[in-house]
Formats: C-alpha cells, structure tokens, sequence
C-alpha cells in the first residue's frame, strides 16, 4: 500500500546490528524481506545507526565503509529512503540497548592514557560512551580534536555516498551525546547505576569541564561558585531527598541558577559547533540536518525538573529551558527531533512526577517561537493501538484545539524493526498506523516530509 497525500511519513529504524546483518548473503536476503513488507505498507524509509566505532574502527582516518555499501543497496533496491544517523556514540548502555558496539579503539587506547576526556560522574567513575564536551577543542585525540574527527568522519562519508545523498539519503542525523541525543550522560545503564525515576547525576567532573566552570566563575567575579554542587545527590535519589534539587533547594540561589545556566551553556556551546561543522560537510547535497532533544519527563512536575537539568535542559518551573535549543537548531536549519511521542500522562508512576504529554506541548511551542519544525520518535518499543492512536493525535501538534506546534511533525521514525513488528496483530495494528499518519492533517510538507533542504 503507497502513501497518499501529504500527511506525516513514516520511517522505521533499523536493528542496532544491521551491519552484522549484511555480512552474509542469508542475512542480506533477510533484511531486504523486511523493508519489502516495509515499503508494501506504506513507510517512506528507515533510520540507520553509522557507527564510528565500526567504520573508523582499527586507526585514525582509515574509514571502512564495506558493510554500509551493502545496507544502502538494499534500501535503494527496496525504494526506500534513509535517515542516516552519525553515530559518535557507544551502542550499549541505554534502554533498548542489546548490541554492544564501543567507540574506535584508538579512542579508548587514548583514554587509557587520559581518562578525562570522558564524561566523569562525582564517584569518579568514566563514561565511554561519548567523549566528554570539555575538550571538544582541544587535540586529545591523537593530534585531532573531537569536532575534527566528527568532521573528517562525515567528510568521509559524504564522499563515499555521493551519489546517493539528496535521493536515497534524505537526511542526515547529527549525533551529539549518548544515544545520540544532545544531553549529557546523566542516567547511564551499563553498569546499573541508575533506575527510572531517579533524578540522575551531574557529569561535569572531568578536568576540562571542571576548569571550564572555573574560569567562568572567575570572569563573572564570583570564583567562589566555580565548584561543582555537593548536594545535588545520586543517581536513584529523588528531587525531595536532596538539598539541591528539593523544592526551595540550592537550585533556587543565585549559585545553583549560576551553575545551571554554565552547564546547559556548556551542551549549547557543543551543540553549535557540531551543528556549524555538519552544515559545512552538507552542503548544497540536497539532505536535511536533523538533531535529537531526549524526552526526559520524570519529574516535571516539580519545580526543579532535576532530570532534565540533569542532562542539561535548564527547564524549571518558572524557565523555559527548551527555546534556547529550538533556537539553536533554528540558526542551523535543524529539525528539532524529539522523543516520547507514544506516551500519556495516565500510564505513568505517582512516584515519577511524569506528565510527557505536558513536556511535549511546551517543546512543541518552543519550535513554534523559534520557527523551527519537529519530527518525532517512539522512546520505548510499542505495538498496541492505543499508543499508535497517542502517536498519530500528537503528530498533528495539536493539543485540546490548540495548535500550539503550528504544523504538524515532518516525519515519524518508527522504534523499531524486529521480529516481533511482523508477529500476529502487532503487523496489522503497524499497518494501520502508517495509512492514519498518511492523514494526520498537514500543510507546507513536500514529498520528503520537509520544508527545506541544506
């Protein structure tokens, strides 16, 4: 069944290991079944990981891109399209996470060396799943800073896919954290640290982001704020068990709004120079730039929003911390990706102080005023109707009749393909949906599912 009309196009995201998929004829036929059934339904295309640590694997700008020549075959032999996400993150760790594919080797020998050019927690433990923002200008990477070696990586890979970029390779997903979310590592899984709700840690203790906020206290005459909160608590704690996050707590003071503000300062800053590098690499080649905002909706509710300030989003009760992002993608032509779009307010925990329903509408808005658009993702795995029916009904941005998005999401990516998707009812309700995103109402959406390429 084709797509009609304009509505909002669908994509799905391909396994975590599509690579290990290909390597064998067996495995290719397999998945070029799947994206038929895909395409049958009516998707537009699939999202896929291009991991760093598989194609710049074994040394420094020695680029493999054998395993990915045969994955985009298969999707250009099924007519479909590709978001195509650059992935300068571990897979592994994360919800849904159970493929483990860490950064390059060179990466992680260099770390041996220098620890700190990982996020660092305040028991001192190091996380390898991204490289840490403090030293994204400096060239701790065998010569190299990080933001040259994302720009040599996608450098590559525009030369290899060439050919295909504007045609089959329609966007182009811009990796800026763990999970390939824009945020900072604050609930890490590896190694069982944290468990929803917990509100999460601070991960600014490696020495760069350590002397980073230092120097910023300095410069606004107040060295003695260049210390990192004491009692913001642990991973699995909640906002009222802290002094930091509580509800009159230290987030409140003059210090805490300082600290906060560097801190989400210091991801923005990242986020700019990542964005800058990726619409240079870009071009003029006919994609579009799209980045990734994580749907963090335990404790909204109160005041603090600890979570997300966790991870960066300075968002508070009376601080709409979501605007200086929509801005940011705004200024870099980047459609603002947002997750949980499958989620209501009434299946989640009292405990949690959940509403993502709420958080959505405020995102929602925030690209509104920064005239940017927004595409979506499911968080968790779905495959009842009743959360394809919250998906469509928030596609629209349209909430209680307010059109508080002013159009509807660009596009949808679908999480994710596997064997359970085709199992039973779990492929028809799938079907049904795609044909009801097919008529989620929609204007100034081309055929892409975009109003303007780089």
């Amino acid at each position: 069944m084709a797509r009609h009309g304009s509505g909002v196009p669908v994509y799905v995201m391909m396994p975590l290991d599509s690579a290990e998929l290909v390597k064998s004829e067996s495995g290719q036929w397999m998945l070029s079944l799947c994206l038929k059934r895909l395409k049958d339904a009516g998707v537009e295309g699939v999202m896929m990981d291009v991991w760093w640590g598989l194609v710049e694997k074994t040394a420094p700008g020695v680029y493999d891109w054998s395993l990915y020549d045969r994955l985009v075959k298969v999707i250009q032999d099924n007519d479909l399209k590709l978001q195509a996400v650059m992935s300068f993150h571990q897979c592994g760790g994360n919800i849904g996470d159970g493929v483990y594919i860490p950064l390059p080797d060179w990466v992680l020998e260099e770390s041996h060396r220098n620890p700190d050019i990982f996020y660092t927690d305040q028991s001192g433990w190091r996380n390898p799943e991204y490289i840490s923002l403090g030293c994204d200008t400096l060239p701790v990477i065998r010569g190299r800073t990080p933001v040259q070696c994302y720009s040599d990586y996608m450098t590559s890979f525009r030369e290899n896919y060439k050919s295909v970029l504007g045609d089959v390779i329609v966007e182009i997903q811009v990796g800026m954290g763990p999970a390939g979310e824009l945020r900072y590592p604050a609930y890490p899984q590896s190694e069982n640290q944290w468990t929803f709700p917990g509100i999460g840690e601070l991960q600014c203790y490696d020495k760069y982001m350590v002397t980073s906020l230092q120097a910023k206290a300095t410069s606004v005459g107040k060295p003695q704020y260049g210390k990192i909160p004491t009692d913001a608590g642990t991973y699995n704690q909640l906002p009222q068990d802290t002094g930091f996050w509580k509800d009159n707590g230290t987030w409140k003071t003059a210090y805490g709004q300082f600290f906060l503000s560097w801190y989400s300062d210091q991801l923005l800053a990242h986020g700019e120079r990542i964005l800058t590098v990726a619409n240079r690499v870009f071009k003029n080649k006919g994609v579009v730039l799209s980045a990734k905002i994580s749907g963090i909706h335990w404790h909204y509710k109160t005041p603090s929003h600890a979570a997300e300030c966790g991870v960066g989003y300075y968002n508070t009760e009376k601080r709409n911390g979501y605007l200086p992002f929509a801005r940011l993608f705004a200024r870099q032509n980047t459609v603002f990706n947002f997750t949980c779009l499958e989620m209501k307010d009434s299946q989640q925990d009292a405990v949690a102080n959940s509403s993502p329903e709420t958080l959505i509408k405020q995102v929602a808005a925030s690209c509104r005023k920064a005239d940017i658009r927004m595409s979506g993702e499911n968080a968790l795995a779905v495959f009842d109707d009743a959360s394809y029916d919250q998906i469509s009904e928030t596609a629209s941005l349209q909430f209680d009749g307010d059109n508080v998005g002013g159009d509807t999401i660009v596009s949808f990516t679908y999480l994710r393909l596997s064997e359970d998707l085709f199992t039973g009812e779990n492929w028809s309700n799938f079907e049904e949906f795609v044909a009801k995103m097919s008529e989620v109402s929609s204007a100034s959406v081309n055929q892409s599912g975009f109003r303007s390429k780089i």
